[in-house]
């Protein structure tokens, strides 16, 4: 296999499939195929629009793209693969890599992370946003009996809600704009509020929307010396909060929270690596399924991207499918997605 096809933003708002050539692993390499990808709907929406700050370039990166922001540029972190050639302990191994969308890719053997018995591919792309949310809870950790509420529904949020419930007494409310996201709030365990009707007193709020009136109704929500955990990435989109009121007499907190290091609670004690293979074993609950919410065949990925950005293609993780065997070079042709 010397060649591949690849996603690539070749201008905001167009994306196109480009044949790339694959180099020959060496000896401490892996060449993996790809079963399965994931888009990650608040920062791929961002780059697909080419709203990537400036001085956030090179922070942005990712693991393996290529290119530079804002185009042209390959992007993305959530594929699930199978190892077809390398070390003999990975050789057919199913494996997580932050890779851009790829139908194959050669990566250090030490860049992929086998997936733990009792993941299935399909859920194991969650891996990526499994980390963002435990590495928040490492920065502000829930305490026994806490009250949490989660303002914003997507993915991200999601994942968040369900690792806080899992901790003892906790009582876990996602907020959201949407009232279908009630339905997935009930599959994860945890109770769901329309923003106006949601309640006070929280001892810890975490913001996914990307919005100021999330920001704002997660201060708002908070307990006298609460804090909201800032998960939210807006790009180049001005953002503003109201500090005036309670903010400073109820000695309100606002902490950002990021992925790209360990938290500092834990950075002297775990590594990346320690912090993905967590998120992959806590992949064995099947609760996460609900955030399956769509899929579409790789050929259509500029077409799905576009309405993925454009809000048009609602859902939650939207995967992203490969075909089963390598295919022969070519750029193929769009197909329809399916929502």
């Amino acid at each position: 296999m010397r060649e591949a096809r690849a996603f690539w933003l070749r201008e905001p708002g167009v994306g196109e499939i480009r044949v790339v050539d694959l180099p020959a692993p060496g000896p401490d390499d892996v060449r993996v195929r790809s079963l399965r990808s994931a888009v990650s709907r608040g920062t791929e929406s961002l780059v697909f629009a080419g709203r990537v700050p400036r001085d956030q370039h090179d922070a942005m990166r990712a693991p393996f793209q290529e290119g530079d922001f804002p185009a042209p540029v390959k992007y993305g972190y959530l594929n699930v693969g199978v190892v077809e050639a390398g070390p003999r302990a990975l050789l057919g191994r199913e494996v997580f890599c932050l890779h851009p969308h790829q139908t194959a890719y050669v990566v250090p053997a030490g860049a992929v992370s086998p997936l733990p018995a009792g993941v299935p591919v399909a859920r194991a792309v969650l891996a990526g946003l499994l980390e963002t949310a435990l590495n928040a809870l490492w920065d502000v950790p829930p305490l026994l009996g806490d009250r949490v509420a989660v303002v914003g529904g997507g993915a991200l949020g999601c994942c968040v809600a369900r690792l806080v419930s899992r901790v003892p007494g906790t009582e876990v409310t996602v907020v959201d704009v949407d009232p279908r996201r009630a339905d997935v709030a009930e599959r994860l365990g945890v109770g769901f509020a329309l923003p106006d009707d949601a309640t006070g007193g929280c001892d810890v709020v975490v913001h996914t929307s990307a919005t100021s009136d999330g920001l704002q109704r997660s201060l708002d929500l908070l307990a006298p010396e609460g804090t909201v955990v800032e998960l939210s990435w807006y790009g180049d989109e001005p953002t503003s909060v109201h500090l005036g009121g309670r903010f400073h007499s109820a000695r309100l907190s606002i902490r950002a929270s990021q992925v790209g290091r360990v938290a500092t609670p834990r950075r002297s004690s775990r590594s990346t690596s320690d912090r993905l293979a967590l998120a992959l074993r806590l992949l064995r609950d099947d609760a996460y399924d609900a955030l399956l919410t769509g899929e579409s065949p790789f050929e259509a990925l500029p077409d799905v991207m576009a309405r993925i950005a454009s809000r048009e293609l609602a859902g939650l993780c939207h995967t992203i499918t490969y075909d089963p065997a390598p295919e022969p070079a070519g750029t193929g042709g769009r197909v329809p997605c399916t929502a």
